[in-house]
């Protein structure tokens, strides 16, 4: 009686979390998916059919294919500058750090999700730019030198997608490495393993969680970015996510944008599918 008891609580405690998640995550993703195979929007006199042609006008077209690829691409690289920056730090801050100083760097992590992604932006305008802060730099260290701006390029890109993103990476992986337990690390010293090998053979297997997780929540996001590449990127900011934004802002053609979402989602997903795989495979022979 009381397991049944314990049962229907438990139901009515995740129900409705389920239901709000299914209302606002899966309906509209529903909703959007109906819009792909419109020819045009259900509003005014015009009737639309069913069709498949956003999808053919992807397939048909490499400018799209081009698009999609430098997404892609800029996604990987996000998520790599992520992980090499992100990883080491959070490493530092569960095993080397203690006491007041993690909670104030800890704070200083979070800080940024306290600003606006605006502001944040554009005030990388004024670093990266010709004449800002890193050339101003660069010339009163070395007076002569070549500018060094590089706003208006993909690197400005990267850079303030890294600068959005990295904290995602930090703090999923401090969350993994406190975990791990200090006897562990130690054992592994008293049977003569090196720094290396406990790390690859401990700490990295048991931070995989972490990993996983920033390189999800980080890879997914900036494949289909748009504000950073629109305000940082110049020519270079033309991406698949850009050319969605635009069919549903500019364009109006929102079949053809819910069409181009739904085949980048699915690109995303095929990729995961790809890696988990190998991802498994690291985890079983550790």
């Amino acid at each position: 009686m009381a397991r049944e008891k314990r049962r229907w609580v438990a139901y009515g405690l995740t129900v409705p979390s389920y239901l709000w998640l299914a209302v606002t995550v899966f309906l509209p993703l529903i909703v959007m998916l109906y819009f792909s195979f419109l020819s045009k929007m259900p509003f005014g006199t015009a009737e639309p059919v069913l069709t498949l042609k956003h999808y053919k006008s992807f397939l048909d077209r490499d400018f799209y294919h081009f698009l999609t690829w430098r997404s892609v691409k800029l996604g990987f690289h996000v998520t790599f500058f992520c992980l090499i920056i992100g990883f080491p730090a959070a490493y530092i801050l569960a095993r080397k750090v203690h006491g007041r100083w993690r909670e104030a760097i800890l704070l200083l992590i979070v800080l940024p999700f306290w600003s606006n992604t605006l502001i944040r932006i554009f005030a990388w305008t004024m670093v990266l730019r010709t004449n800002g802060l890193v050339d101003q730099m660069v010339h009163a260290i070395i007076p002569g030198a070549p500018s060094v701006g590089i706003l208006y390029s993909y690197p400005a890109i990267v850079i303030g997608l890294v600068h959005s993103f990295i904290p995602y990476m930090i703090l999923t992986c401090y969350i993994s490495l406190q975990a791990i337990e200090d006897s562990m690390i130690e054992a592994g010293r008293v049977l003569g393993a090196s720094s290396l090998s406990i790390f690859w053979r401990i700490i990295l297997p048991l931070s995989l969680p972490g990993v996983v997780v920033g390189v999800v929540l980080i890879f997914v996001p900036v494949v289909g970015a748009f504000m950073e590449p629109r305000i940082l990127g110049g020519r270079q900011s033309i991406m698949l996510g850009t050319v969605i934004e635009d069919q549903f802002t500019e364009v109006f053609n929102w079949p053809l944008g819910a069409a181009l979402s739904f085949i980048l989602l699915a690109i995303v997903m095929a990729i995961f599918a790809a890696c988990y795989p190998l991802l498994r495979n690291r985890m079983k022979l550790t």
